[in-house]
């Protein structure tokens, strides 16, 4: 398989690993709505912020959308779109080093992106599927750089765009009109159908009545028959009607039995005309279990401009120039549609203007779904003056457009859990602590937030996993009860399996431990792994 390669790789492969965990602190001044609705806005770097969610929300999302940086070179976007910002050249030079300072704008952008998208990958649900954004650019570049992080084999498709209506007086060579939006799933043998549901146009076909309707709705006649060309002999039969075998000029759709069980079924119309018979079969809006038939997605994606996006900052904020180029809502909606469930988590670490988590309000106040979004947005102006009141909006309303209700809790990113040092970072708190230790040792959220009541934090896959941190065990001395003693040991939450156990010391021999089936790993050093 052909492989990517840039200055600076080497450097970032394994640097989402090396990451520091930081803590994530709610405002609840700029949070919205009810807290409990389940959707996050984070303003911070979104490596960071990744970082800081993953223990929570490993393995749970179903949907990542992402409009990245372009690396047009247009250095007047507000959003820097030639990965020269100030934050991001900072970051290059601590995580690249000196050779980050020769690199070409390609190179700092796939340097950029890549720990970004390793980290995105642990995210997704076994099901999940990624869509990311992007143009001519780095489109070459940014398939390679997926195809080695997701897997070649998982990719789904890549969507065509066509994001503008037509002109192009500014272009030199050729009117480009279109974007790519290159989509992959974590696991492809694990996704299911894509589709999405019939819009009204197609719904406006289905006029006819029979004795089926009030379960499967009304139909539409749609052609046995087939112009394939594809040498079917199976497909090719004739069907018995009225003394006579009716043959198909080339071949029918569907296989002799199911011919025959829809005609016993009143499935089929057979009329004839002008001497010559012909076979419609009854198409439903329903199935069997009353669910709406769904219709097929395209790659090429049209009707949807980026000029609608424009206009609805414009109607929000009474100004198109709040933010340049967002994506159309509609779009978005449409990919959320195309692969989600009605409860399912959304996640958007570029979060722009906003336009995911609104879609996925939209999305559920047509569905009645109670999907949730979580947002990131790293420029601090961006995320306080636009991001954050555009949800908000969206939730409360604005101008004639009613709100649609639900809420998020906006977050910033705190302090790292371990200093300089390596120690603990005294800001961290028991709960803190007990997330990334759970996520260290399993690779799984921890199943519910702990209270701090009890050293267990929860089991997995049979293992019983404890935490003695700063007084779980009723001595709120600094360090009492960190210490695993026999008399901690029998005191522990019994469980019939292993057990691990997090202190700051152990006083038990190898040989104890192993009879009563514990294994002990030393806090602070054994939960620093990325």
């Amino acid at each position: 398989m052909p492989t990517l390669d840039w200055i600076g790789k080497k450097a970032v492969v394994n640097h989402h690993r090396q990451v520091p965990y930081h803590l994530l602190r709610c405002d609840r001044e700029l949070s919205v709505g009810d807290p409990d609705a389940g959707n996050l806005l984070v303003q911070g770097d979104n490596l960071l912020a990744l970082k800081a969610l993953l223990p929570y929300y490993a393995g749970k999302v179903k949907c990542i959308y992402i409009d990245p940086p372009y690396n047009t070179g247009n250095e007047g976007w507000v959003y820097n779109d030639n990965v020269n910002s100030p934050e991001i050249r900072q970051w290059l030079r601590q995580t690249v080093g000196r050779e980050g300072e020769d690199l070409s704008r390609h190179d700092k952008w796939l340097c950029m992106m890549y720990p970004r998208l390793a980290l995105l990958r642990d995210f997704l649900t076994e099901d999940g599927i990624i869509f990311v954004s992007v143009d001519e650019n780095e489109y070459r570049y940014l398939a390679l750089m997926m195809d080695e992080l997701f897997g070649a084999g998982n990719r789904v498709e890549t969507f065509i765009w066509k994001k503008s209506y037509g002109g192009g007086a500014k272009s030199k060579h050729v009117v480009n009109l279109h974007e790519y939006i290159l989509c992959f799933a974590k696991a492809k043998d694990c996704i299911p159908v894509l589709d999405l549901p019939p819009d009204e146009k197609a719904i406006a076909y289905y006029k006819y009545r029979d004795a089926k309707y009030a379960t499967r709705g009304p139909h539409r006649f749609q052609p046995l028959a087939t112009n394939s060309m594809d040498p079917r002999p199976n497909l090719r039969y004739g069907i018995p009607w009225q003394g006579e075998e009716i043959w198909p000029e080339k071949q029918w759709q569907w296989s002799k039995d199911r011919v025959l069980a829809a005609l016993a079924d009143d499935g089929l119309v057979i009329a004839k005309k002008a001497g010559k018979w012909t076979v419609s079969y009854k198409q439903y809006l329903k199935d069997d279990e009353g669910a709406e038939r769904r219709s097929k997605a395209y790659s090429i994606i049209e009707g949807i401009y980026t000029q609608q996006g424009t206009n609805e900052v414009a109607e929000i904020f009474g100004d198109g120039k709040a933010f340049s180029f967002p994506k159309p809502r509609k779009l978005l909606e449409t990919l959320i549609a195309l692969v989600t469930a009605k409860d399912s988590l959304i996640l958007d670490s570029f979060a722009g203007s906003g336009t995911t988590a609104h879609a996925v309000l939209a999305q559920n106040k047509a569905d009645g779904g109670s999907r949730r979004f979580i947002c990131i947005e790293m420029d601090e102006g961006i995320c306080r003056d636009v991001t954050a009141p555009r949800i908000r909006k969206a939730i409360e309303g604005y101008g004639d457009t009613p709100g649609l209700a639900g809420g998020f809790r906006f977050c910033k990113l705190g302090t790292a859990l371990f200093d300089a040092f390596g120690a603990i970072d005294l800001d961290v708190g028991f709960a803190d602590l007990a997330a990334h230790v759970f996520f260290t040792e399993t690779g799984s959220p921890i199943p519910k937030r702990a209270d701090g009541k009890t050293p267990l934090l929860g089991v997995h896959e049979r293992r019983a996993i404890y935490l003695l941190f700063n007084g779980v065990l009723g001595d709120k001395r600094p360090d009492g009860g960190n210490v695993l003693t026999g008399k901690v040991l029998q005191s522990l939450p019994p469980h019939d399996g292993p057990r691990v156990v997090y202190g700051e010391a152990c006083r038990l021999g190898e040989a104890r431990l192993r009879d009563r089936g514990v294994i002990f790993r030393q806090v602070p050093w054994e939960v620093r792994a990325g």
